[in-house]
């Protein structure tokens, strides 16, 4: 909690359900022999008090001494190299990581988290997930999570719960523009990826904001233009077919994450255009395939590995008992290759 507000504790919880301290203690352990009515009155004086239990307390069910990882795409090979630096601190800490993926959708998101919850881990890691901020405001009264991709919460919320790590994406956005516009470019397009779910702080919201703040900065609003899509292979390819098929092309294109920029990168090639002096293409994230000689994509690091470190050793400090909450935003930097030069004249 913030300020000076005071956490509740386990004796505030017996109080308000009007039970025994000692039997709060068993509805936390899932103790054998609790009722459940006895277990749904006390849960539910947890959820009034906004109450957590401190690593003390969940001790007494025993700590499982694992980190539960949550993830979608298991195509974007960022993820694997978050996942590194997840797993580094992990073994450092006498952790174990599990890994579990959820098919696209909320409710299978859901589904996955609580399997995970159930199952007793010690804390979450959630690598890009949907929903509202609430949602992970509420899941993180119940269990340690740190967020990785998703910016902070926004300020209506009570924030002292979970904790989140991300790439400065509005500066990431910003080099980026920046790059190609001092390289001569004006048509420059977005590569935007768009959830059923989308919130303001999730990456591609917040990168497409970034893009929209650097475009106008340079005076180039008539040339501001997203590209409807995902940040897949499969999202990258149809939005290549989709700028190939114009009339009118961008000489530039911000490809928004790198696996959807290089799936961009081949059809623009099977279509005839030269890489770059008839298009560039910059992507997001510095995964392995990008720095290939053959590809050599201009892209933006957010230095995924420390991202994953950054985002364990904040969970691992939360299960130890931290409680005011913090937002680390990681400072992108511009590697340039091969697929960026001046605009065909």
């Amino acid at each position: 909690m913030e300020g000076s507000e005071r956490r509740a504790t386990i004796r505030d919880v017996a109080r308000h359900a009007g039970v025994s301290t000692a039997a709060v203690s068993k509805v936390l352990r899932d103790a054998y022999g609790v009722s459940p009515a006895m277990k749904q009155r006390v849960e539910a004086s947890m959820a009034a008090l906004d109450y957590r239990p401190l690593a003390l307390a969940r001790g007494m069910r025993g700590s499982s001494y694992t980190l539960g990882v949550f993830l979608v795409d298991l195509s974007n090979t960022f993820f694997s190299v978050l996942v590194e630096g997840i797993r580094d601190v992990a073994e450092e800490r006498g952790y174990q990581v599990l890994i579990g993926q959820a098919r696209q959708g909320l409710d299978a998101q859901r589904r996955l988290i609580e399997a995970m919850v159930d199952r007793r881990m010690d804390g979450l890691v959630l690598i890009a997930p949907f929903g509202p901020d609430e949602e992970l405001e509420r899941l993180a009264r119940s269990i340690p999570v740190s967020v990785i991709g998703r910016h902070g919460p926004t300020e209506h919320l009570d924030t002292a719960h979970f904790d989140t790590v991300a790439s400065d994406d509005i500066a990431g956005s910003a080099i980026i523009v920046d790059h190609l516009v001092a390289l001569g470019h004006e048509r420059i397009s977005f590569l935007g990826h768009h959830e059923p779910h989308d919130e303001p702080s999730m990456p591609q919201s917040v990168r497409a904001h970034g893009y929209d703040l650097a475009m106008t900065r340079h005076g180039l609003e008539r040339w501001i233009d997203h590209v409807p899509g995902r940040w897949g292979t499969e999202g990258g390819l149809l939005a290549g077919r989709m700028i190939a098929s114009r009339t009118e092309k961008p000489t530039a294109l911000h490809g928004g994450a790198d696996v959807a920029a290089l799936g961009a990168f081949t059809v623009l090639l099977e279509a005839g255009l030269r890489i770059p002096e008839d298009m560039s293409i910059v992507g997001y994230d510095d995964i392995p395939a990008a720095a290939l000689p053959p590809i050599g994509l201009t892209t933006v690091d957010q230095s995924g590995v420390a991202m994953g470190r950054q985002a364990a050793e904040l969970l691992v400090s939360r299960i130890e008992g931290r409680t005011q909450s913090e937002h680390v935003l990681v400072p992108p930097r511009l590697v340039v290759r091969h697929t960026t030069a001046p605009p065909p004249a």
